[in-house]
C-alpha cells in the first residue's frame, strides 16, 4: 500500500475514530447551490459526475440494501436519465458512481443512496460523497465527509495537490457549505489510476 493509498484509507479509519456526529445525508443538499457558485464565481463547471463512497459489510442484509439502492437508482434513471454504476477501488471501498449533466439530479441521487444506507442502519459505513468540477484542464472536487459532517476541497495537480486553489475554494464556499475547519482532515482522495477521478 503506497502513501496515497494510506491517505485514502485514513478517510475511513481516522475519521471514524474522530467522528463528530452521525452521518446526515441532508447535508448533501448544500451542494445544489454550491454548483452555481463554483461556476459563477470561479468558472468551474461540473464534470457531470459524482460518487458516494462506503465500506461494505459481508452480510445478506447489506447486500439487500445495496440491491435496494440499485432499484431506487434504476427508477431515477428512467425519470431523470441519471446513469449509475457500482465500483470497488483498489483499497476495497465501494462506490456508487453517478453521471448526469443536471447537477440537481446528481445531488438528489447521491442523497437517495446515502439515505437508504442510513435508514437500513448502515450510516456508519458511509465515508464520503465526491462532487467533481473542471476549469481549463484543471480539476477540483468537493468532498463531504460523513464522519466529520463537513465538506473540504481537493484540487489534484501532477501527482500533488494545489493548496492555493484549495484555499481559494474554501474562501469562496465557506458559509455556503459547512467546510471542515481542521485541515488535518482534508484527505486527498487519489484515484486508482493517474488522470482518473477519485472514484476511478
Amino acid at each position: 500500500m503506497g502513501l496515497f493509498d494510506s491517505v485514502k484509507a485514513a478517510l475511513g479509519i481516522r475519521a471514524e475514530a474522530d467522528a463528530t456526529r452521525d452521518a446526515d445525508p441532508e447535508d448533501l443538499f448544500g451542494m445544489s447551490t454550491a454548483y452555481v457558485t463554483m461556476y459563477a464565481d470561479l468558472d468551474f463547471d461540473s464534470v457531470g459526475a459524482a460518487a458516494l463512497c462506503f465500506s461494505s459489510v459481508d452480510s445478506t442484509d447489506f447486500a439487500d440494501t445495496v440491491d435496494e439502492i440499485a432499484d431506487l437508482l434504476h427508477a431515477g434513471e428512467e425519470e431523470t436519465g441519471t446513469e449509475f454504476r457500482f465500483h470497488e477501488d483498489d483499497n476495497g471501498y465501494s462506490w456508487v458512481v453517478l453521471e448526469d449533466g443536471d447537477e440537481e439530479d446528481l445531488v438528489t441521487s447521491i442523497h437517495f443512496a446515502a439515505d437508504t444506507l442510513v435508514e437500513r442502519g448502515y450510516g456508519s459505513r458511509l465515508l464520503a460523497a465526491v462532487f467533481g468540477f473542471a476549469r481549463d484542464g484543471d480539476r477540483a472536487y468537493w468532498i463531504y465527509s460523513f464522519r466529520r459532517g463537513a465538506y473540504y476541497p481537493f484540487a489534484p495537480r501532477n501527482g500533488d495537490h494545489d493548496k492555493q486553489l484549495e484555499f481559494k475554494l474554501e474562501s469562496v464556499l465557506d458559509g455556503e457549505l459547512t467546510v471542515e475547519p481542521d485541515k488535518e482532515y482534508w484527505y486527498p482522495l487519489w484515484p486508482d489510476r493517474r488522470g482518473g477521478h477519485p472514484w476511478e
